[in-house]
């Protein structure tokens, strides 16, 4: 669904019937304040980025919303994990390294 920053995002949910006005992020919750989501949290959330950049099935994406320099800046910090590697991905718009190998064009070491 696309969000109030205009991005598609597959974890934003809008109820919009009937006058409704009801908006949620499904990835971060309900999270008990200061660290509740706001539809200007959106504008630079990294998450539709990085399901643009890697629809790997295996990742799961965790985000929390952290406050910095005494509370007037909030953004969205996310990490993910790989269940097929079992491991934490450092890069999530890169993904694990390990579920999608380069084809064998790309493999440097061939002769």
């Amino acid at each position: 669904m696309r969000t109030p920053a205009g991005f598609e995002c597959a974890f934003f949910y809008g109820d919009y019937y009937r006058g409704r006005s009801r908006e949620e992020c499904r990835l971060i919750g309900n999270q008990p304040p200061p660290n509740q989501w706001k539809p200007n949290l959106c504008k630079s959330c990294p998450v539709p980025g990085i399901l643009r950049a890697n629809a790997c099935p295996h990742m799961t994406l965790q985000a929390r919303v952290e406050s910095s320099f005494l509370g007037l800046v909030r953004r969205v910090k996310v990490s993910a994990y790989c269940s097929l590697s079992q491991s934490v991905v450092n890069e999530p718009h890169v993904g694990c390294g390990m579920c999608h190998p380069l084809p064998p064009e790309f493999d440097l070491k061939r002769p």
